[in-house]
C-alpha cells in the first residue's frame, strides 16, 4: 500500500501526511516555500515538481525510505469533524470546481435524485435551504462510509483517522499532529524542529484556501446545521476522530479541542 497522501520536501526536511479539508493547501505551500523561497504558482495539489508526493512515481522510493527509517520530522493536521464535513458539503457538493465542472461529474445529479439535495442551481448562486440539504448530504455521507453505497466514501468526508492511520500501519511514525484550529501554534512547533533551506515567517504566510469562493457562502452558524439526529450521525461516522483528536462531539458550536493528543495512543490504536 505504501504511503498514500504523503508529501515530503525535496530537501527531506519534513514529511507530511495530507488529510483533506485540514489546511492541506496552506501546509503544502509552506513546505514548497521552505525549499524554494517562493510559493507554488497555482493550487499546490496540482504541483508535479518542487515537492515529493506519493502520487508521483519517482517520489515513492524516497518517501518510503524516509518514512520507514524515520529520517525526517513527520506530522499531519486534523480538524473538528463538524466543521470539516460542513466544509466538504459547501466545497465539493455545492461548489463549482477548478475545472469549471461539478465535483465527480454525475455525483450532484445523483444526490439530487436519490437524496433530494439542493445545491443552489447550476452555478450554485440560487437560494436554497442549506440546513435541510446539508442534513440530507450527511445521510449520504453516512451511507458511503457505513455501507459503501451508493459509492465508496470520498477522501474529503471519510474519517480523518483512516487517513492518519495509513502512515502508521505502513511503518511510519508521527512526531506531531496539529489542530487546524490552532494552526500557527502547531505549525510553528513543526518549523522549530526542522531546518529549512529558506526561513518561514508564519505571521506573513497567507491562508491558501483553494476551495473558497467555489460555492455558496454558509449562511448560518455551524451548530444550526446539526440537530440531534445529525449529531448522532456525525458521532457514528467520526467517533474515532472525536476520541483520538480530542474534539467535543456534544457541542457543534465548540470547534476547539479539549485536551492534548496522545501520540502513543494514536500509534497504538490506529496502527492495529
Amino acid at each position: 500500500m505504501g504511503f498514500p497522501g504523503t508529501w515530503m520536501t525535496e530537501s527531506e526536511s519534513v514529511i507530511y501526511r495530507v488529510v483533506p479539508k485540514c489546511a492541506c493547501s496552506t501546509i503544502g505551500q509552506i513546505l514548497y516555500y521552505s525549499d524554494h523561497g517562493q510559493f507554488f504558482d497555482g493550487d499546490i495539489h496540482d504541483a508535479t515538481g518542487g515537492l515529493h508526493k506519493w502520487a508521483l512515481e519517482a517520489s515513492q522510493p524516497l518517501i518510503e525510505g524516509n518514512a520507514r527509517a524515520h529520517k525526517s520530522f513527520a506530522f499531519t493536521c486534523v480538524r473538528n469533524p463538524y466543521t470539516r464535513i460542513l466544509s466538504s458539503f459547501f466545497d465539493k457538493i455545492c461548489g463549482i470546481q477548478r475545472n469549471g465542472s461539478r465535483y465527480r461529474g454525475n455525483l450532484v445529479p445523483m444526490l439530487t435524485q436519490k437524496y433530494g439535495i439542493e445545491v443552489g442551481g447550476a452555478d450554485g448562486t440560487e437560494t436554497f435551504d442549506q440546513i435541510a440539504s446539508f442534513r440530507r448530504f450527511l445521510l449520504f455521507a453516512r451511507d458511503t462510509i457505513r455501507w459503501r453505497r451508493p459509492m465508496d466514501p470520498d477522501i474529503h468526508w471519510s474519517a480523518m483517522s483512516g487517513h492518519v492511520s495509513t502512515y502508521i500501519v505502513n511503518g511510519g511514525r508521527y512526531d506531531a499532529i496539529l489542530w487546524t484550529e490552532a494552526f500557527n501554534d502547531g505549525m510553528g512547533k513543526v518549523l522549530d524542529h526542522i531546518k529549512t533551506p529558506h526561513p518561514v515567517d508564519l505571521a506573513t504566510i497567507p491562508r491558501f484556501n483553494e476551495s473558497e469562493g467555489h460555492g455558496p457562502k454558509r449562511l448560518h452558524p455551524v451548530e444550526d446545521y446539526f440537530d440531534d439526529l445529525s449529531m448522532h450521525l456525525v458521532y457514528e461516522i467520526y467517533k474515532r476522530d472525536f476520541d483520538m483528536f480530542k474534539y467535543d462531539a456534544h457541542d457543534p458550536s465548540n470547534k476547539m479541542p479539549g485536551g492534548e493528543i496522545d501520540l502513543d495512543e494514536v500509534h497504538a490504536k490506529l496502527g492495529e
